[in-house]
């Protein structure tokens, strides 16, 4: 193993002096170190040099890489070489060189109305065969600036007195994520601290110990360095024990009306069962059964049931009534 050592020590040795012998030069390519931003539809400038002896060979390429995923997933956004350039994928129409052809030391590339999807990571790669590489490859790491988005509100939890709820806030865009901020509107006060905890990354409110000031208009202030943007809600607190005396109260007047009602129509019902007998045996009317004064009742013809003739009774009941003219002789 020690033997080893020297010898490979040797071998670095004298690849290196071979690469300082060769005719060629190395491939040095230069790039900011810090990330580059861009607001949202304007142009930026991914500013990229190098230096190398240019040749029949030179050969430049621009690809990006989405966040999150590793280099050797890149998709190319433009070749030169052979002296032509040759834009393509989907930022081809937006992409083009500062200077065309890049023969001049400079390779930067200019990326026109960019969009929220061109956030990621661009890679500025010169090949110049026979200059070997020291540094042939710059990376260069870009964030399209994007106002918040509206955000959306919306509250959960028991909203009562002594209960707990929580109002949340969020914007579906915004870069670079934009922090929350809830505030209390309206003269009345704002809850104590020690009952509002809010996270600015995550745009949740907590309230507990709610009590009735608690109610009131919350707005949530979703901000980043383009922007702001805002959404309101309405919380509602109420005491549980002001609604049981409530239903109290209205079960009482509730039964305190059938009761009036019920009562009501006995009296009525009462009236009319008086008046009843009035109506049948009024003075006005004469009785079915009333006879003249003076004359007897007259005993009903009978239906003889052999021959169905009427049968009328005998003389001997049938009374005669006398007559008080004067008698003509």
């Amino acid at each position: 193993m020690m033997a080893w050592l020297p010898g490979c020590f040797l071998c670095r040795v004298l690849l290196v002096w071979v690469g300082l012998s060769a005719p060629g030069l190395a491939v040095e390519v230069k790039v900011p170190s810090e990330p580059l931003s861009a607001p949202v539809g304007k142009t930026a400038e991914l500013t990229c040099s190098y230096s190398t002896s240019v040749g029949d060979n030179f050969a430049l390429e621009w690809s990006f890489v989405q966040p999150g995923k590793p280099v050797s997933v890149s998709q190319p956004i433009l070749y030169f070489t052979n002296g032509q350039l040759y834009p393509t994928g989907s930022k081809a129409e937006r992409a083009s060189l500062l200077q065309n052809p890049p023969t001049g030391g400079v390779a930067t590339l200019k990326l026109t109305d960019v969009r929220p999807s061109d956030t990621g990571t661009y890679l500025c790669q010169i090949n110049n065969p026979p200059d070997f590489y020291t540094n042939g490859l710059g990376l260069i790491n870009l964030t399209v600036l994007v106002p918040p988005s509206r955000p959306a509100c919306s509250q959960s939890g028991q909203t009562f007195v002594g209960g707990s709820a929580a109002l949340r806030c969020s914007s579906s865009m915004g870069a670079p994520k934009p922090v929350y901020n809830w505030i209390r509107l309206g003269a009345s006060p704002t809850p104590s601290p020690g009952s509002m905890v809010q996270d600015e990354v995550s745009g949740q409110l907590i309230l507990t110990n709610l009590s009735l000031a608690s109610s009131g208009t919350y707005r949530c202030v979703a901000t980043n360095q383009m922007g702001s943007a805002s959404c309101e809600l309405t919380l509602s607190v109420t005491d549980p024990s002001k609604g049981r005396v409530a239903g109290t109260v209205i079960g009482v007047l509730l039964g305190l009306l059938f009761l009036s009602v019920a009562v009501f129509c006995l009296i009525r019902f009462q009236k009319e069962r008086r008046k009843r007998p009035k109506e049948t045996f009024g003075g006005s009317d004469l009785q079915e059964d009333a006879m003249a004064p003076g004359v007897s009742e007259q005993p009903l013809e009978r239906e003889d049931s052999s021959n169905g003739l009427l049968e009328r009774p005998s003389s001997a009941s049938t009374v005669t009534t006398k007559s008080k003219l004067p008698m003509v002789v």
